[in-house]
């Protein structure tokens, strides 16, 4: 899926745009075991109460593609024949309806995650009569070319409330707020079928979690039985430590930063062209960029055999995991300088009497806490 398929299922989560009829659930303590079940009207709900459940649904499709939102892919084996997509798609067929397929999901959830604490397991199934739209992309509400139909799952932890003082109306007076349960946003789920080219695609499923620094593949090993990237913190981790690693004494300011410099301009272009598909880079990418710096021939060969080693042979890679468009980092032990990623060049190293020193060009104003200061 694309970020304007993804924003379209997004917009269906509001009382007055979905068709979801009932939420299904299962509420699990630290010890894995199920509290209590329940099989919820949601048109029967207070309708504070359905907006928040919507809005918790909601956020399991939030984030970036890549980043926080995976698409897994079923090879055509496990489409035909397999365990783990005949559960997702008597899921959807039967609405959630199925209490057999319900209870085997429940339980794969529950025997593989791994995640502190108690959560709340949440099922959605919705019908979106998908509005027409002719070859000028004009949309025909009244024109439905296909009914898409699907799940949600959002597993979100349930977290204790600090103990406070809170103003009770009644008696007009303060008194310790009671301490209650509460359910925090998804740390992770995931949606089938795909929404691709607006339309079902039962060979793929859009997986979603919240924290970058990791995947669960426990989770989708026993869901899908599909493999995921590297998390997106561990991608910017590892690339960083190839290119340490590979270039030795090549290793420069000038080397990282006109790398960082080259990611960010094709993440802006990006942008600006409005491209749909989502950003990529290669080996190759970098590896122009290397050859640009005088990066000698060997080491440019040691880290694209490096990069297939750590991510796998050609391998594509989102350049939002690799570099942080809105801040450039120098730091040292003991001092960190943040630059914005367009000014990077006003920071300079230099070797002055033997001792290594970090520059930072002043020409304008400079300030000491909040005190300007002059430079004579």
């Amino acid at each position: 899926m694309i970020d304007k398929e993804i924003a379209e299922i997004r917009r269906r989560f509001r009382p007055e745009k979905n068709n979801i009829t009932h939420i299904r659930g299962c509420y699990v303590n630290e010890k894995k075991e199920i509290i209590s079940e329940f099989n919820q009207s949601l048109g029967m709900m207070p309708e504070e109460e359905s907006e928040k459940m919507l809005a918790i649904l909601k956020r399991t499709l939030s984030g970036s593609i890549d980043r926080n939102l995976i698409n897994i892919t079923f090879d055509t084996q496990q489409v035909v024949d397999s365990e783990e997509h005949k559960l997702l798609m008597a899921l959807r067929s039967s609405s959630l309806n199925d209490a057999e397929s319900v209870a085997s999901l429940f339980q794969h959830v529950i025997e593989t995650l791994v995640i502190e604490g108690n959560y709340l397991i949440l099922l959605a199934h919705d019908t979106y009569d998908i509005p027409f739209r002719s070859s000028d992309g004009e949309k025909q509400e009244d024109a439905s070319s296909e009914v898409f139909s699907y799940i949600l799952c959002s597993i979100c932890p349930v977290k204790m409330t600090k103990p406070a003082l809170s103003y009770y109306v009644r008696e007009n007076e303060f008194h310790n707020h009671i301490v209650n349960r509460v359910v925090a946003p998804p740390e992770l789920g995931f949606m089938f079928p795909a929404f691709d080219d607006r339309s079902a695609n039962i060979y793929n499923a859009l997986y979603y979690t919240k924290d970058i620094s990791k995947n669960h593949q426990e989770f989708v090993d026993i869901l899908f039985k599909s493999e995921v990237p590297m998390p997106a913190a561990a991608q910017k981790e590892v690339f960083q430590a190839i290119l340490e690693d590979t270039l030795a004494d090549n290793c420069s300011y000038d080397v990282v930063q006109t790398v960082h410099e080259h990611l960010c301009e094709l993440i802006e272009e990006h942008k600006i062209n409005k491209e749909i598909e989502p950003l990529v880079i290669t080996k190759d990418t970098v590896k122009v960029v290397l050859e640009s710096c005088g990066v000698s021939e060997i080491q440019v060969s040691a880290f694209e055999e490096k990069y297939d080693t750590e991510f796998g042979i050609d391998t594509n890679l989102s350049p939002k995991n690799i570099v942080n468009v809105k801040q450039f980092e120098v730091s040292t032990p003991n001092v960190k300088i943040h630059v914005k990623p367009e000014c990077s060049h006003l920071v300079e190293t230099r070797v002055i009497d033997g001792t290594k020193y970090v520059l930072v060009r002043a020409d304008e104003n400079v300030e000491v806490n909040g005190v300007n200061v002059l430079i004579s």
